[in-house]
């Protein structure tokens, strides 16, 4: 029997190729015969860069930018040099992970690291830059990356206001007037590709602050005041030309993706593929699942966001296409039955309900994968027939 086993990354407890790495250690355990085909899997958000290094067989590079609060971090990019492309992303410079829980507010935290990153892999050669965009600790709306990158500001009476787009997010609606002719010069032949795990716009209910900031740190008022913010930073911004119609920054979809950086990139002339899309396409993970038997994929939390855009969205509807079963090993399952059995998944294992709590399963989440991949084999390995 064959499996393919394309898992993406466990937030906070494993990497999509550690969480691979365990699923075949538990599904082996029980089924040694089986032949697994291993493909750790991104949607934009982290783990992307690392992804893409190991399908493309390319190296890994670092190099020092801003983290989210200015201190210095160590960030990894991989540059393809037949191509000319890099592949960068936004958690490596100004990810959430980044910053001490006690230290997470979007209010002040900036983009401006991930601006060092492109700016960087420009002066590396790329003349096309795909942007990994999820998991970050910002919700500046990205003016911390085009500040990066050259882009200066006025307020409300003409005055220079560019220290504003570093400041964070709390600080942008005192900015009326944005110039972003450097940051475009600096950009000037790259084509730019958001791949996000995300379409959210930036502002609204499902955007940038109001969808996402909670989850970065802020508090109900902090949220407000960055909706608030990021409502005078759309104004600033205008619209854009997107494939040849004007769209405005804050309904955008994508705009409002890690933090509102999207909506930056699409400033500068970026164009967004879902991130899923993208590593699905490279990995060639139709085709590997049409070689196998049965796919198998999980994440940390399976819940409504899974259900769009989402890694396990779309290896669940690659297996669909292939006519494939296809098992989600997840860390806690925030869906019922009949949403995952919509998107085409054929069964469901919870390591919190297999650890009993969900501070066993976070406290040892390798041990209770590895354990949940094993129960999955005795189901799945001795129950399918090997098509000959």
């Amino acid at each position: 029997m064959r499996v393919l086993v394309a898992p993406d990354s466990f937030t906070g407890t494993m990497s999509a190729a550690q969480a691979a790495d365990a699923i075949a250690a538990g599904w082996s355990r029980e089924a040694p015969s089986d032949v697994l085909d291993i493909a750790p899997m991104s949607d934009g958000g982290p783990g992307f860069v690392a992804s893409m290094a190991a399908t493309l067989n390319i190296a890994l590079r670092d190099c020092v930018v801003s983290g989210p609060l200015g201190d210095p971090v160590s960030a990894r990019f991989a540059f393809d040099e037949v191509t000319s492309t890099a592949y960068v992303e936004s958690a490596e410079a100004v990810g959430l992970h980044l910053l001490d829980v006690a230290d997470r507010d979007p209010r002040v935290t900036t983009s401006w690291g991930l601006g060092e990153l492109l700016a960087e892999v420009v002066r590396t050669g790329a003349r096309h830059v795909v942007v990994g965009l999820g998991g970050t600790g910002v919700c500046d709306g990205g003016a911390g990356l085009v500040a990066a990158l050259g882009a200066t500001a006025t307020d409300a009476d003409g005055v220079d206001a560019s220290f504003l787009l570093r400041g964070g997010g709390i600080g942008l609606g005192d900015v009326s007037g944005v110039d972003l002719s450097k940051a475009l010069l600096t950009l000037s032949g790259v084509e730019i590709v958001i791949a996000s795990d995300v379409d959210c716009p930036l502002l609204g209910p499902r955007g940038a602050a109001r969808g996402f900031a909670a989850q970065k740190g802020a508090e109900p008022d902090a949220v407000d005041a960055l909706e608030a913010a990021l409502t005078g930073w759309s104004a600033a911004l205008g619209s854009f030309n997107v494939r040849g119609t004007m769209k405005r920054a804050g309904v955008l979809l994508g705009a409002g993706a890690g933090g509102g950086i999207g909506c930056a990139l699409f400033a500068l002339g970026g164009t967004r593929q879902p991130g899923i899309d993208y590593v699905l396409e490279a990995s060639e993970i139709p085709r590997r699942a049409q070689d196998a038997d049965l796919v198998l994929t999980g994440e940390g939390s399976f819940d409504w966001q899974s259900l769009r855009g989402k890694a396990v969205s779309g290896v669940a509807q690659a297996a669909l296409t292939a006519g494939r079963p296809v098992v989600v090993l997840a860390g806690r399952v925030e869906v019922g039955r009949r949403e995952w059995a919509g998107m085409g998944v054929t069964g469901v294992y919870s390591l919190v309900d297999l650890a009993g709590s969900a501070d066993s399963a976070m406290a040892d989440a390798r041990h209770w994968l590895t354990e949940a991949a094993a129960r999955a084999a005795r189901s799945w390995s001795r129950g399918l027939q090997v098509r000959s």
